[in-house]
């Protein structure tokens, strides 16, 4: 098993109250954060050089090569959010939280069968988020 290390920006994103929020209106939230994604979030993330490790319910995963791209991303991203919660009330809206590592991320592989996860350790906890998959596929989920 061969194991890189280098440098990474990883912007961790999720969203406030998302079970409350679900509870509420399931159809509606689900709609209203994939536009969110696809109208907003997404194409931030393309235009600051990220890509996207690891998607869950309400959170995502994203890798920058420069910690720059990735602060600038998140500021965008959360100035658009407020412009689109302006004329929302306040308990229907769709608030991200975001937090950026910058640290080493490694990579482990297993060259017999094509598998491989990726390590990025936050400085101000100690935690660790994975991702994994094999190396013929795009990490998107688990």
């Amino acid at each position: 098993m061969s194991q890189t290390r280098r440098l990474a920006a990883i912007l961790a994103a999720d969203v406030a109250g998302y079970s409350r929020l679900m509870g509420a209106d399931e159809e509606g939230t689900l709609a209203r954060l994939m536009a969110h994604r696809r109208e907003l979030v997404d194409p931030r993330i393309a235009e600051h050089r990220g890509r996207i490790v690891k998607t869950t319910g309400d959170g995502l995963l994203v890798e920058f090569q420069s910690v720059v791209d990735g602060v600038r991303c998140a500021v965008e991203v959360q100035r658009g959010m407020a412009e689109r919660n302006a004329a929302i009330p306040r308990e229907k809206r769709i608030e991200f939280r975001i937090g950026i590592n910058l640290g080493d991320s490694s990579i482990k592989s297993n060259p017999e069968d094509g598998s491989f996860c990726r390590w990025a350790r936050t400085t101000h906890n100690g935690s660790r988020w994975s991702t994994k998959g094999r190396m013929d596929r795009p990490v998107f989920g688990n």
